[in-house]
């Protein structure tokens, strides 16, 4: 089994698993029950590495059965660090089901089987141990956050990191300790996506960058990856936030290393992953420049992650791919003046919203309506109607319910502010004074918010917005 984690391909973890699956007829639970858990345990880690690299659940699923069984021998009274041991091999598999599977109930299982387990790996009783828990229950954390959208979850998942590198230094545990670093890196990057200013990014990309210093591509080539596609985000995140171009070709760049290990065939629902993420950077990169090739890039891999994110299969990333496709298309849409392109980015934030719903995951479902806000006042200001830019006023206002200012204030400025625009190009159709003079009031608070928040794209185009607005308003006010 250790060659086959060691390995791109799954062919000696499968012989792995079947290996164990035979030993388990002779070892039956009533000749040798220790020993029957014992190959339970390693059937279940088989599995769990065979699930890490497949799409679907069905390795994930038994490697949750074979961890079960082995507790019913290995129990805490019987095997206290056996027993300790299995929960946070069961804390993994749950996690990972979890992140492919609608719902928390999953996730909130992990971490309770990793904070069981932490009952008997104490620090002082098996240190390194307890570094293992403590990782597993910050990850299980990270996800649960991921899902929640709160921030609670997420500093909880910073504090298990940090506790874990008191043990897993790097002098001592090398692999171990750019573990816990990338995993730093993906909390701290959450957390900093809501945050005003760039501190927890900054963290976040630093985090990663020391990760690589150790998990080298020649040395684990799939972990490697992984530590690329973090590092990608937080560029792009970043990027997202400066006017110049360089942190998102930057994340670009990372995306394209990652695709070098994540290869469809080898890993598809992974390698779908960074094809999203790849197609926000183009995104972000293309609604930076003048012509459409990065757009048309970036509609090409988002329409490539959509081949493997299959909604019965994976139901949010489904809807994630959907809502990065929406936010493209309408890029493209207000880039080449097309309805068509509009009216696809309409479609796909419906569809984006079948599986975001604000019950299930309230901030990628209040992104949503902000994106079919702004395919909505891109149609609405090229019709002579108002019924579009009316709906788009609605939308923002319903993201704005989940975005709120102390919640995520650059988002919460971003809709305010897309807001403002929407009423400013209503008020000038309807030649409405009143609805002008909001306009420049939620305007003015989004562009104070962006700038100090270190937004500088954000804040220049309000800025330039802002000016519209006002003379709108002078020439109605004067009438």
């Amino acid at each position: 089994m250790r060659l086959g984690e060691r390995e791109s391909g799954t062919a000696h973890l499968e012989e792995a698993a079947d290996a164990f699956r035979a030993a388990l007829k002779e070892m039956t639970r009533g000749r040798v029950p220790l020993d029957w858990a014992m190959t339970q345990m390693n059937l279940g880690n088989a599995l769990q590495r065979l699930g890490e690299r497949e799409s679907g659940t069905a390795h994930l699923d038994e490697a949750v059965t074979a961890y079960r069984a082995a507790l019913k021998e290995w129990t805490r009274d019987r095997v206290p660090l056996k027993w300790a041991m299995t929960q946070t091999n069961l804390c993994g598999s749950l996690r990972m089901l979890g992140e492919r599977e609608s719902g928390t109930v999953r996730l909130e299982e992990a971490v309770t089987a990793c904070r069981l387990a932490l009952e008997e790996r104490t620090r002082d009783r098996v240190p390194l141990d307890w570094a293992t828990s403590q990782t597993h229950l910050g990850n299980a954390l990270l996800s649960l956050g991921d899902l929640e959208g709160g921030t609670a979850r997420r500093e909880e998942a910073v504090a298990a990191y940090r506790a874990a590198l008191k043990e897993w230094t790097r002098e001592r545990a090398p692999l171990d300790w750019a573990t816990i670093q990338n995993n730093l890196c993906s909390v701290l990057h959450a957390l900093g996506e809501r945050e005003h200013g760039t501190e927890r990014l900054q963290e976040a990309v630093a985090a990663c960058r020391v990760a690589l210093e150790e998990w080298t591509r020649d040395r684990v080539p799939l972990k490697w990856a992984t530590a690329q596609i973090n590092l990608g985000n937080t560029l792009r995140t970043l990027g997202e936030r400066e006017s110049g171009p360089t942190r998102l070709n930057e994340a670009i760049v990372a995306y394209d290393a990652a695709l070098d290990e994540y290869t469809r065939d080898r890993v598809p629902l992974k390698w779908a992953m960074v094809q999203v993420n790849l197609c926000a950077a183009l995104g972000r990169l293309g609604k930076r420049e003048k012509g459409t090739i990065h757009l048309e890039y970036a509609e090409a891999a988002c329409r490539l992650t959509l081949e493997e994110w299959k909604r019965d299969r994976k139901p949010l990333g489904w809807a994630d791919a959907q809502a990065n496709l929406a936010t493209v298309l309408g890029m493209l849409g207000e880039r080449e003046d097309s309805r068509a392109r509009l009216e696809g980015a309409l479609a796909a934030n419906h569809k984006a919203l079948e599986e975001r719903t604000r019950d299930r995951v309230p901030l990628d479902w209040a992104e949503t309506q902000h994106s079919l806000g702004d395919a909505l006042r891109m149609l609405g200001e090229r019709e002579s109607g108002t019924e579009r830019l009316e709906e788009a006023v609605v939308v923002y206002g319903a993201a704005l319910a989940e975005r709120t200012r102390d919640r995520v204030p650059l988002q919460w400025a971003k809709s305010t502010g897309n807001r403002g625009v929407a009423l400013m190009l209503l008020a000038r159709q309807l030649r409405d004074a009143a609805r002008a003079g909001q306009a420049v009031r939620q305007i003015e608070v989004a562009l104070v918010t962006a700038r100090d928040g270190g937004d500088e794209f954000d804040a220049a185009y309000y800025e330039e917005q802002l000016s519209k607005a006002r003379t709108l308003f002078d020439i109605l006010a004067s009438r």
